[in-house]
């Protein structure tokens, strides 16, 4: 593994800069509308991609920006600072677009991707089943191979995109049970057997949609599987671990977000004859909030470079991050929203906002939970 230089370089510098300037300027005046409206931004999201932010780690052939992992984790936290679902959706179609370019044949990549990286197309990611949730080996969603095409029945829960991407990258079961059963599918909307069910009302991520997917005798062309058969529950794995880092960053630049919020409140807001900063209570809390989101930082990045770096404890370094740095990001906004009293609360300050968009990082791309269990794993494997 190559030395890891905690400083950014020159490069990842002006891309943090980059992502930072299309924060400030195209989503963070829009945050609180587009929550409150539950509109979902594909116009801005194609300003993102103008950027190179829809394929960050997609190859250049095909459009990509050729990017790393470090590279990637840099551009959602300067996002998420402006917008946290909006981010967080980019984070999905890059993992989408990614797994076309790392395991699909050429003609599939050309196919595809040109249209993904400028988002001409949007993506969304179709792992997790209705009855399966953390279980995700035991999914229940069939292909079944006919002639040229494969039959898919079954169908797939909590979406992202879900009812308005264009591309479902779906993950189905061609063989036996278990993981090595499972294989990979793009799939278009208009597909004759797709359906979707209805936008979920949910706690969070309202700038963005939300809905189960259906297949019903939906035919995919076997030029439309990614791989072999049998080798898309590893591809999903193996998605997962950068998809991690991606969520951990978004809730870095989200809870950042808070606690500049929270240290800015604290400088005008007067209460017994003094500012909230004199009083050393306070003072201690946003220390605290401070050093855990620098830690989780931290644990992101070395993850990220150990990602890039293909080290043999990359996917536990990456569950570490992620269940530490979305713990950490949703305690700090939290806190941040404490700091604020009753103002906190209410709906013309972001902090609420920013705990209801945070709270769900704990839960997808694997819950924490699922998280110490892959960590314990891979400690025994060593």
């Amino acid at each position: 593994m190559s030395r890891m230089d905690f400083a950014l370089n020159e490069d990842q510098v002006a891309i943090q800069d980059a992502a930072r300037a299309f924060a400030e300027g195209q989503l963070a005046p829009h945050s609180a509308a587009w929550d409150e409206k539950k509109h979902f931004p594909v116009d801005v999201l194609r300003e993102a991609a103008g950027l190179g932010f829809a394929g960050i780690y997609v190859n250049e052939d095909v459009g990509g920006s050729g990017l790393s992992r470090l590279d990637a984790s840099i551009i959602f936290e300067a996002l998420s600072y402006g917008d946290v679902p909006t981010a967080a959706y980019l984070t999905i179609h890059n993992m989408a677009s990614w797994m076309i370019d790392r395991f699909g044949a050429d003609d599939l990549r050309k196919r595809y991707l040109p249209r993904l990286t400028t988002m001409e197309l949007i993506a969304s990611y179709c792992l997790t089943e209705p009855g399966s949730g953390s279980d995700a080996a035991n999914m229940r969603t069939t292909a079944k191979l006919d002639g040229d095409h494969y039959v898919l029945n079954g169908g797939k829960a909590f979406i992202s995109g879900g009812g308005v991407s264009d591309v479902y990258v779906v993950m189905a079961r061609t063989g036996g049970d278990g993981a090595k059963g499972v294989s990979a599918f793009v799939i278009e909307k208009g597909t004759e057997g797709l359906s979707f069910g209805a936008n979920e009302r949910k706690m969070g991520w309202n700038a963005q949609p939300t809905a189960q997917v259906n297949f019903d005798n939906c035919r995919v062309p076997v030029a439309n599987r990614i791989g072999q058969e049998g080798e898309g529950f590893r591809f999903a794995m193996m998605g997962l671990d950068g998809g991690r880092l991606n969520i951990a960053s978004c809730s870095l630049g989200g809870a950042q977000f808070a606690l500049d919020t929270a240290k800015a409140y604290m400088e005008t807001r007067n209460q017994f004859g003094k500012a909230l900063k004199d009083f050393q209570a306070l003072q201690f809390k946003l220390a605290d909030m401070a050093t855990e989101l620098e830690a989780a930082r931290l644990m992101v990045r070395r993850a990220a470079h150990a990602l890039d770096n293909r080290h043999p404890e990359a996917t536990k370094l990456c569950a570490m991050a992620k269940r530490f740095a979305t713990d950490a990001g949703f305690q700090v906004a939290n806190d941040a929203l404490q700091l604020h009293g009753g103002y906190g609360y209410l709906q013309d300050y972001p902090l609420e906002r920013i705990v209801r968009d945070l709270r769900v990082h704990q839960i997808l791309e694997g819950t924490n939970e699922i998280m110490r269990v892959i960590i314990a794993r891979e400690m025994f494997r060593q």
